[in-house]
């Protein structure tokens, strides 16, 4: 029974050959392990779907991978000035050609967004949104849940009095294809530029700040009402690979000089916000771990209380105290292994369904999160990574908290053992 003779592999096939003697105790053990791996896949996912949906949303609606704006604007953003367009109102064509320069740069699209109060419409406000639609086609699916481009009826602007509007606005405002929609808006000489554009279509992003409020407009449309002339209020810049976007904000910011404000799309305060929340949610993970590795600390405590007399025997036949713990240790790593795979697979299944399948997060909380940047459906992300994670969390902590009752067998006399 020595390590001479038998070694570890002789233990350890000890062990595994123990944690079957009582099996309603055991599957109780890997039942409570495996729902704890479980919930940390099944919340991990959610988390990482839903900062992936704020980085997606980010990126498409506000940010792309770089914005550049001028400072006047970053200085009075809440307002949506479009007094002061990008580098003093150059030719932002010109612009885009300079930036086109910069290695991994792969689109620098012209937006222009604006406050309109409506004239005639139950809605008093909405905001105007001018971009190049076929350029952004080619770069965005503005519908994140379906992957289209979020046109649910009609057709997409021209560059003509035309519009397209969100399915809420269109519904609460009582408006329809065809219709006009007369609006009043500041152009960048201060002056009331009226306007009513036909709607000719109609969208639904599934992002709920822009099928309530935005009016979508053809960019050099607005750009023409507003008196931008050949300016523009911002360019958003795209990337061949997001990870490098922080060197192309640096280089054209060096580009563009002080008076322009070049942001990242990681500065984001929501994506901040979800990276700074990430260690909270892994404490979390540990906690409900813990909790779920007190039921094998009991069971290795009965273990070695209801085989008391097997410990005595143990030892007279020549088994040391380490060896002794060791039996007792690998008991508890097989139970939370086992009980660890089998939440991962579980676990596995059923983010790999929710990564095709999105969750209605706004059928679930109404508009709560209406002021988050993120779509009102998202998808579980399904990546080994996860499973790895929480099989590895399950199996470490789970064991070590064991490690201790487990010693507790060593100072067990085999005589006193034996009289018992």
């Amino acid at each position: 029974m020595s390590n001479k003779k038998g070694g570890t592999k002789m233990l350890i096939l000890i062990a595994f050959r123990n944690i079957w003697r009582n099996k309603r105790r055991t599957i109780f053990c890997f039942s409570a392990v495996g729902i704890a791996v479980l919930f940390i896949v099944a919340y991990s996912s959610m988390i990482e779907g839903m900062i992936d949906s704020i980085n997606n949303t980010v990126q498409i609606y506000e940010l792309g991978h770089v914005r550049v704006v001028s400072s006047q604007f970053e200085a009075e953003s809440e307002y949506l000035p479009v007094q002061y367009p990008v580098s003093d109102g150059k030719n932002w064509e010109e612009l885009a050609q300079d930036i086109y320069q910069i290695p991994g740069v792969r689109a620098v699209l012209p937006r222009i967004t604006t406050m309109a109060t409506l004239q005639e419409s139950t809605i008093k406000h909405a905001v105007l949104w001018g971009i190049d639609l076929e350029k952004e086609m080619e770069i965005n699916h503005f519908n994140m849940t379906n992957r289209t481009d979020g046109l649910i009826e009609g057709r997409w602007p021209g560059n003509a009095n035309e519009a397209v509007v969100g399915h809420v606005f269109a519904e609460k405002s009582g408006l329809k294809i065809g219709d006009r929609i007369p609006l009043r808006a500041i152009s960048s000489n201060f002056s009331e530029r009226f306007w009513s554009p036909a709607i000719t279509g109609i969208f639904n992003f599934d992002y709920i700040k822009f099928d309530e409020q935005y009016i979508i407009v053809d960019f050099e449309r607005l750009q023409r009402l507003l008196v931008l002339n050949e300016g523009t209020q911002s360019l958003i810049i795209y990337a061949d690979d997001e990870r490098k976007s922080g060197i192309i904000t640096a280089s054209v910011q060096n580009l563009l000089g002080e008076g322009s404000v070049v942001t990242e799309w990681s500065d984001n305060y929501w994506v901040a916000v979800m990276k700074m929340v990430e260690p909270v949610y892994m404490i979390l993970f540990f906690i409900f771990l813990l909790v779920a590795s007190f039921l094998i600390i009991n069971t290795v405590v009965m273990i070695i209380h209801e085989r008391i007399k097997e410990i005595g025997m143990m030892g007279c036949l020549g088994m040391t105290r380490a060896e002794i713990v060791k039996v007792f240790f690998f008991e508890s790593v097989f139970m939370a292994a086992i009980g660890a795979f089998a939440g991962v697979v579980i676990g596995g299944l059923l983010t790999g369904v929710g990564s095709l399948n999105p969750i209605r997060m706004g059928d679930m909380y109404g508009n709560t999160f209406s002021e988050m940047p993120m779509s009102q459906s998202i998808f579980l992300a399904f990546n080994f990574t996860i499973l790895i994670r929480a099989w590895l969390m399950g199996v470490v902590i789970a064991s070590l908290f064991t490690l201790i009752p487990s010693l507790k067998s060593a100072f067990v006399e085999p005589v006193e053992a034996l009289r018992r």
